[in-house]
């Protein structure tokens, strides 16, 4: 039987706990009970809480918890797919799956996302420019909708392009099959880099990124004048075994992810300001190179430095953090620079800040990614003003054709949905469809009348 319990949940960013019943089924046929008996506020399934904003809470309703779901049914180690439970984390699968020499298609800044949410919010990484979103290597997969039915689909089914980035809205994600990337290593052939500022970093990663299967530039959204978007670019590729110094080659496919200790509960509200922010900023400037090429790196130095720090999203303070991403297309530079002169000359005190180029846009009807520029940022919640200042952002963002990425979202006008994903409509009724009484549900959902 599936275990039950009243708690406070909330995203990632803290910004908004609310309280639902947390149901943790351990079976698929519990998956099926906990929907049938959700009541009327509904449920709504849940990962391992990464998504920053509202998408996995139900306030008053049904929260399912699905890492009770957690096992590898089957792989192919010749083909390199697998069939897993929605549960099974990214970490599980690199744990289980680099010893045979195969690597997750995409992974966004953290491992520890399950297979279910990496498909629902169909999450991207450092290498959309050129592999696509997560859902573009999922073969299939099984949801149980709000009828009771489980459903197999694939790409190109309306069901499926639906699910892709709908944030758990058409259904519960059972299991899918994925397939995966050969690697010969572990480890990662890193190059380094930096940028003077942003018209810099645009024209680097604009003339050299197809050289790079993994691109990403942490920016400085404090540096104003001359320096305004200066940048640390980090690219990279999986390394090929005759890379590695001999010592390593004697297990060249180990996972082996190292851990910091916690930080404490929270950090005083008001510490992380801007003249910390922009002395770390400062430091974390000078000290990358001007210029190194092929530094080896483990996986996850490169692709989830902030997982060695359990709980970091405490750092932040009790208010929390709001992260907004957006992405603005290609010929919409000057839109990017405007928006980074006005974060730069608000004083925003983010030091995780990252932009990248997307590749091709993706077929789910509400995945983020387009052909274009994207930044992410991290914004203490308690920030004067910060709810007007991003309401105009939003205005920046929209004028251009871009998009807010729903998945980190805890604020965004539904007066600006339809503008952004252009397939709402669509999404709309084949949820009106599938799920007339609105069994799936979420405090996102109710937010934006998704």
């Amino acid at each position: 039987m599936s275990a039950e319990t009243t708690t406070s949940v909330s995203g990632w960013g803290r910004t908004a706990p609310t309280t639902s019943l947390l149901v943790r089924p351990r079976t698929y046929e519990e998956a099926a009970a906990a929907v049938r008996g959700c009541g009327a506020r509904g449920s709504i399934a849940r990962g391992l809480g990464r998504a920053y904003g509202d998408a996995a809470q139900n306030a008053g309703g049904a929260v399912l918890d699905m890492t009770g779901l957690d096992r590898i049914r089957s792989i192919d180690a010749d083909t390199g797919v697998v069939v897993c439970d929605a549960g099974v984390s990214l970490h599980r699968l690199m744990e289980v799956l680099l010893p045979l020499g195969w690597f997750v298609p995409v992974t966004p800044g953290t491992r520890y996302v399950t297979v279910g949410g990496a498909i629902g919010a169909d999450i991207h990484g450092k290498n959309h420019h050129v592999s696509g979103a997560f859902s573009r290597h999922v073969r299939s997969l099984d949801l149980l909708t709000a009828d009771g039915t489980v459903h197999t689909t694939a790409p190109g089914a309306a069901l499926f392009d639906a699910t892709a980035g709908g944030l758990g809205l058409t259904g519960v994600i059972l299991s899918a099959t994925v397939q995966l990337l050969p690697v010969e290593t572990s480890s990662m052939s890193v190059d380094t880099e930096r940028a003077t500022d942003l018209d810099d970093l645009m024209a680097r990663l604009t003339a050299t990124d197809h050289h790079y299967r993994y691109s990403v530039a942490w920016i400085d959204l404090l540096a104003r004048g001359a320096s305004t978007g200066r940048s640390v670019l980090t690219r990279g590729e999986h390394a090929p075994l005759d890379a590695l110094p001999a010592r390593a080659r004697r297990a060249p496919l180990s996972f082996r992810p190292g851990r910091l200790p916690a930080p404490p509960p929270f950090l005083p509200d008001g510490l992380l300001g801007r003249t910390s922010v922009g002395i770390f900023n400062e430091l974390w400037y000078r000290r990358a190179p001007r210029l190194r090429r092929g530094e080896i790196q483990r996986l996850t130095t490169f692709f989830h430095p902030l997982d060695g720090v359990p709980h970091w999203n405490r750092i932040y303070g009790r208010g929390g953090f709001v992260q907004y991403q957006f992405v603005v297309g290609y010929g919409q530079e000057e839109t990017l620079r405007r928006i980074v002169r006005r974060i730069s000359a608000r004083g925003c005190p983010s030091f995780l800040a990252v932009l990248k180029r997307f590749g091709e846009a993706d077929p789910g009807w509400l995945s983020f990614p387009l052909p274009g520029w994207t930044l992410a940022l991290d914004i203490p919640a308690n920030l004067t003003g910060l709810g007007t200042f991003l309401d105009e952002l939003d205005e920046e963002v929209v004028g251009a054709g871009g998009r807010v990425y729903l998945a980190k979202d805890s604020r965004l006008r539904p007066d600006h949905l339809a503008a952004m994903y252009p397939r709402l409509d669509d999404f709309r009724a084949l949820r009106a469809e599938l799920d007339p009484g609105s069994v799936f549900t979420s405090d996102l959902s109710r937010r934006l009348g998704l």
